[in-house]
């Protein structure tokens, strides 16, 4: 078999299998580690390390290209990078490259939420050791890991406004993602009809209606995720800080 093939048999993964939840283990003690961590890792100088992971990201981008067309499974319908985790991929990228407070407040939703539901429920063929594998784990890790690094270390905090501005920004995509899938046949973002595999859309109503009841969670643990994530009572958290 070939771990650079564009065949899965042999390989082909199962959800919730060895591989795919030792992966989400080392994801979340991922996140442990670098909330723990989070003090420490403010002292050091990360600039580097930063423009490195954004090279890191662009380089796995254009071998999963190059893997593509290399297979012959290269398609407008589906390898544009328009579903929301390529966008995110993007938008990270940006994150690292510019520490822009917009494009955070913006990936800190689509990629934590989008990501995260992709790592449980991957659209996903190939098992661990397939290149597919450790990319489609590898990147999607990165969109959730690089928001909560400039959320503890860096400092950036989300308030409820930046809510409003991923909605804003996710609607005036969404009919460009629609026009897109017409001319292409495809079914970016979704927005054409549900996945082959499981997923949240598989319990919010049939299409096009799902896609209202979509918005409508995304709304819900943004919420939450902002409840979470946001900037503390500053006078709670300094009192915090002299106790330490």
């Amino acid at each position: 078999m070939s771990l650079f093939g564009g065949s899965s048999k042999g390989i082909r993964f199962e959800a919730f299998g060895t591989s795919h939840l030792i992966v989400i283990g080392l994801l979340v003690l991922c996140m442990i580690g670098l909330y723990i961590g989070r003090n420490k890792l403010k002292e050091l100088n990360l600039r580097k390390v930063e423009f490195g992971i954004a090279g890191l990201l662009i380089v796995a981008d254009l071998l999963y290209n190059i893997w593509m067309v290399k297979n012959d499974i290269w398609r407008t319908s589906d390898s544009l990078p328009l579903q929301l985790c390529s966008i995110s991929l993007y938008l990270v990228i940006l994150l690292l490259l510019t520490r822009n407070k917009l494009v955070y407040e913006i990936v800190l939703f689509t990629g934590i939420l989008g990501a995260m539901q992709a790592v449980l429920t991957p659209y996903l063929f190939f098992d661990f050791p397939h290149f597919r594998f450790i990319h489609f784990f590898g990147t999607h890790s990165l969109i959730i890991l690089v928001p909560l690094y400039f959320t503890w270390v860096i400092g950036y905090r989300p308030t409820i406004y930046s809510i409003g501005k991923v909605f804003l920004f996710l609607n005036i995509l969404m009919p460009f993602i629609m026009l897109v899938n017409k001319k292409t046949d495809g079914n970016y973002m979704f927005l054409g009809g549900k996945p082959e595999t499981k997923s949240v859309l598989n319990y919010l109503g049939e299409y096009p209606y799902y896609i209202v009841s979509l918005e409508g969670v995304l709304l819900v643990l943004s919420l939450l995720l902002w409840v979470g994530l946001r900037e503390k009572n500053k006078k709670l958290r300094k009192e915090t800080e002299i106790s330490m």
